[in-house]
């Protein structure tokens, strides 16, 4: 399990993903995926932020409260929170992968596929 922002961050980059980079967002560390926010630590919560549809983040809050939370400056956007020490390898890999694709330019993304096929 993922228990901090160091890890988290040592995780992400381990999947080997291009343009990625080490940043800050509103003065705390960072990833950012294609120029923007990408895998970062809530300042409100010991809580890993991943996006998240709203249907999919209701179902994870009651499915799995002690894995799952949300703080109200999150509530009105496509986020949840995992908290420190709950963060599976095996649910945050996949779901950054496919956050980073999403934040790809198509056009890019494109030809990065192409190019590995």
């Amino acid at each position: 399990m993922i228990a901090n922002y160091d890890a988290l961050r040592a995780f992400a980059l381990s999947l080997d993903l291009p343009r990625v980079e080490e940043s800050t967002g509103w003065g705390r560390p960072c990833l950012r995926a294609h120029g923007k926010m990408w895998v970062w630590w809530s300042p409100y919560e010991d809580a890993a932020v991943f996006h998240c549809d709203i249907d999919e983040r209701e179902m994870l809050l009651s499915a799995d409260p002690q894995t799952f939370t949300l703080h109200p400056h999150y509530a009105a956007h496509k986020f949840i929170l995992v908290r420190a020490g709950h963060i599976d390898p095996d649910w945050a890999g996949p779901r950054l992968i496919r956050r980073w694709r999403e934040m790809a330019p198509k056009r890019w993304l494109k030809d990065w596929d192409a190019g590995r096929a």
